[in-house]
């Protein structure tokens, strides 16, 4: 049991920490700047942060979400990623367990998590993220295909390969999202499109149904109740990637329950 708790509290840590990256590579990447150089500092008056003020979660808190120096506001999302990425590994430790997929799932997680946020805050998706995100997805697919281990999420293989599977909802995704976006012109981003191709790689087939569904529904709610709220405009973008983000993670951990779920309603 202790060594249970140990762990959880390490993962966490773990997930806080990539958290923090996550912030930097939110921050830093769609302005075209490295994520690796120079260090992270204040962008009130450019000090370089010392190893106390990037404890993740406590440092924010220590701080009272200032810096120390010029007292600047830290954005609160800082706070918010390293907390929920966190929270969220302690949850697929408890998930999985130690095992492979763990690895891969958690970089699916951080993957979709930046994504959400970039989109959210800059209403963009960009390449630089997605696309070495698609590579990563097809080499794991391709080596799972050949060695013959798979994720739990898709080991109900319809097409047998792993790889054939991803590459089958890589392309209804993207065509799902592609057919949207020309129908409806203006109404759905580029960047989505090829957000959906990557969801499918992930999920792969049947279940990029599950999170095409799963997006557009919660997309579709939360829209409308902001347009209801007039907390938005009907003129007014509301970004669609953090509602596949969202549905992409829910759909790697549950997806096959939620598809399963819904057979045994309709009786298939």
């Amino acid at each position: 049991m202790l060594m249970s708790v140990l762990w959880l509290i390490i993962f966490f840590f773990v997930g806080a920490s990539l958290g923090s990256f996550l912030n930097v590579v939110a921050d830093r990447l769609p302005e075209g700047k490295s994520i690796i150089s120079p260090p992270s500092c204040c962008p009130g008056c450019d000090r370089k942060l010392n190893a106390g003020d990037m404890i993740p979660v406590f440092s924010y808190l220590l701080l009272r979400g200032r810096c120390r120096s010029c007292h600047a506001v830290i954005p609160k999302r800082v706070f918010w990623m390293e907390l929920v990425v966190g929270i969220l590994f302690a949850f697929l430790f408890l998930h999985y367990g130690f095992c492979w997929e763990l690895a891969l799932v958690a970089f699916y997680s951080c993957l979709f998590a930046v994504l959400l946020v970039i989109d959210l805050e800059q209403g963009i998706l960009p390449n630089k993220i997605i696309y070495p995100g698609c590579i990563v997805v097809l080499i794991a697919a391709a080596l799972g295909s050949i060695f013959g281990f798979v994720p739990l999420s898709v080991d109900f293989l319809v097409f047998r390969l792993w790889i054939v599977n991803a590459v089958v909802g890589g392309a209804i995704g993207f065509g799902f999202l592609f057919i949207v976006a020309l129908i409806f012109k203006g109404g759905m981003g580029w960047g989505d499109v090829k957000l959906a191709g990557l969801i499918g790689l992930v999920t792969g087939f049947p279940l990029v149904f599950v999170a095409m569904f799963l997006g557009v529904v919660g997309g579709g709610l939360v829209a409308g109740v902001l347009l209801l709220t007039k907390v938005k405009k009907r003129k007014e973008t509301i970004p669609f990637g953090p509602f596949l983000s969202l549905a992409a993670i829910v759909t790697v951990l549950w997806g096959r329950d939620i598809l399963n779920w819904y057979l045994s309603l309709a009786g298939m």
